[in-house]
């Protein structure tokens, strides 16, 4: 079984099984890029060695014959004819495709389902750094889509689509204008369009008449998807797109169309917690265990940097801009790319050039409190929190805010070395949104299906404000379902709420209310961003601590600093509340931390320990 999620050893991988058998049978140019890739003759990043490794994989299943794919290198050709053919609107005439855009349309056409004989990849997830062609890649993807596919086809609906309608028309008017040339220069299309009485429309759409198939550009911001079942949908640029409810409105009325498929296509952008870099994370460890066929029919092409190191690395920047490898275009590319970093560095937004031009994710703040890649690296797949010591913060709803209750536990691994678990729950109030449905649009998180993953609880007010009894009664039913033993309770001292009253009067949680001014946050927020920095805190997968995480920037003045947020629509609530637990949670481990205080060790006990303490011989307790 090969599974990468942890060595991250593609190549490791790549020459410890032998593809002399692949080689053999396949010759087709993808598979030749596919090998090249792997056998360094080609330089690209881990997301595209994951791709192609992927691609050699399959192909050797196929060989087995125990897979539900083949690879029709018919269809490939097919496309590849046809592309040979297909004018660049700029000059006019046809561009000679480079091996990694061979492997883009084969990997498009040539994989398919051995029952339906359809296009085995139903979703694709392509991303490359800016300026590399892409509007001339799906230009012919959709005019062979278009002309091509729907022979014989009636009612076929085709989606051009972008967040606004400039984007959304700049590729339409490409795709128009590059159908009109082909018509006019090839007498086959021509009278095949004058057969099924094509028209194309400036701004409105291409139509073939005889089979009511359309081409339709229509803009995210619109939101007209909901009538339409797109045999084939492009999304360009949507990498900017915070919601997923536009995109879900596309494949959901693609389901029982035939030979369906939906591509996104879009460089990186400031925001990484939006949908297209989750669906990133998602295809990269679907690609890393190979052993999976849980997302067998969703395609990931990525060219991208493998880190910022290479910002100045001008060498392997034809890992993100494969257009590099043309020898016609890789002296000025360069030179263009090289002067947008200087000119960037001289402004101090060269994270704008990393974005971009290298297609990397990062946060858009120069001052952000933490690393993208810090925030990642800190998740793991699960963690048994029963009868663990807890230090709990609290930071109770303002406004538009939701309340966070954030739970840290300490602990330590086999080898001594010293960890904090991270975990959250948050009630979510939707008075000022108006609706659950336009919270989850205005936050850019859908609660309602991370409710039922028990990350997040929608609240029961029936006018969408906070319920302190709900608050309440499920931290007290968490705390002791799990056995949980708190040994702090940290809360904002303007949260003084009715859930906090009843705690003080029910509970022996020991409770402190705590300033939120910089003099006594510095430590704590200090703390929390060294142990994910040094990688001694982990946490679960979940997307509102994550963008609580990102969205989190320093402020600073003349006596410490604490987290805050750009604008207030950015929801920083969780890590306000882990600050608070940790307030005491980042002593746990020294003498003088609560934990340790043996003066207060019998108040924390339960009725049982308290009995095992008296019986034994040496309780260790109270020895001063």
């Amino acid at each position: 079984m090969i599974d990468l999620t942890q060595s991250h050893d593609v190549l490791g991988a790549y020459h410890n099984i032998g593809f002399n058998g692949v080689r053999k049978e396949f010759t087709d140019p993808a598979t030749k890029y596919a090998l090249d890739v792997m056998d360094e003759k080609v330089q690209a990043g881990y997301l595209m060695k994951l791709a192609c490794f992927r691609h050699l994989r399959d192909l050797q299943r196929y060989q087995g014959g125990s897979f539900n794919f083949y690879y029709d290198v018919n269809e490939v050709d097919k496309i590849l004819k046809f592309a040979s053919i297909a004018p660049n609107v700029d000059t006019g005439e046809p561009t000679k495709l480079m091996p990694w855009q061979k492997f883009i349309f084969a990997m498009l056409f040539g994989w398919r389902d051995c029952d339906t004989n359809t296009k085995r990849f139903t979703r694709v997830v392509l991303s490359v750094a800016r300026g590399q062609g892409k509007s001339y890649l799906m230009a012919i993807y959709m005019a062979y889509s278009f002309l091509i596919e729907s022979m014989g086809l009636s009612n076929q609906d085709f989606l051009v689509t972008a967040e606004n309608y400039d984007q959304t028309g700049k590729l339409y008017g490409y795709i128009a204008n590059m159908l009109k040339s082909i018509i006019d220069q090839q007498p086959v299309f021509k009278k095949l369009a004058e057969e099924d009485d094509l028209v194309i429309h400036e701004h409105t759409g291409i139509s073939m008449r005889k089979f009511n198939n359309n081409l339709r550009p229509l803009s995210f911001n619109a939101g007209k998807y909901d009538s339409y079942h797109f045999t084939t949908a492009v999304f360009d640029e949507v990498g900017n797109i915070k919601s997923r409810e536009g995109t879900k409105k596309i494949v959901s009325g693609q389901v029982k169309v035939p030979n369906h498929q939906y591509i996104e296509i879009s460089t990186s952008y400031p925001d990484p917690s939006v949908p297209f870099h989750e669906e990133q994370k998602m295809i990269q460890q679907v690609m890393e265990q190979d052993f999976s066929r849980e997302a067998d029919r969703t395609l990931g092409l990525i060219w991208a940097q493998d880190s910022l190191d290479e910002t100045f690395k001008e060498e392997a920047w034809i890992k993100s801009n494969p257009l590099l490898g043309l020898p016609s275009q890789h002296d000025i590319l360069l030179d263009g790319l090289r002067d947008k970093r200087d000119a960037d560095m001289l402004a101090g937004t060269v994270d704008d050039f990393q974005n971009k031009n290298l297609n990397l994710w990062l946060q858009e703040a120069t001052n952000s409190y933490l690393k993208l890649s810090d925030i990642e690296r800190a998740i793991i797949p699960s963690f048994d929190i029963r009868g663990r010591d807890v230090y709990i913060g609290f930071d109770y709803s303002m406004f538009s805010d939701n309340t966070a209750i954030a739970f840290v536990y300490p602990y330590q691994e086999e080898n001594g070395r010293q960890k904090w678990h991270i975990e959250q729950h948050s009630f979510i109030p939707w008075e000022k949104a108006g609706s659950i449905q336009a919270k989850e649009k205005q936050d850019g998180i859908n609660y309602r299906e991370l409710a039922k993953r028990g990350y997040c609880t929608i609240t029961s007010h029936p006018q969408g404000l906070i319920n302190d009894d709900q608050v309440y009664s499920w931290l007290l039913n968490y705390v002791e379902e799990n056995n949980l033993h708190v040994i702090f309770f940290g809360y904002d001292a303007w949260g003084a709420t009715n859930a906090i009253k009843q705690m003080d009067i029910n509970t022996d949680f020991p409770l402190e209310a705590i300033r939120q001014r910089t003099s006594e946050l510095k430590d704590p927020t200090k703390f929390l961003q060294k142990i994910f920095v040094e990688g001694n805190c982990s946490r679960l997968d979940d997307k509102i601590m994550e963008k609580a995480l990102i969205n989190a920037e320093i402020y600073e003045d003349k006596i410490g600093i604490q987290v805050d947020k750009a604008k207030a629509t950015l929801k920083i609530d969780v890590v306000d509340a882990i600050i608070d637990a940790l307030y005491q949670g980042m002593y746990h481990f020294e003498d003088f931390g609560i934990a340790n205080d043996k003066s207060q060790q019998v108040d924390r006990m339960t009725a049982e320990q308290v009995k095992k303490w008296f019986e034994s011989k040496d309780s260790g307790l109270l020895d001063d």
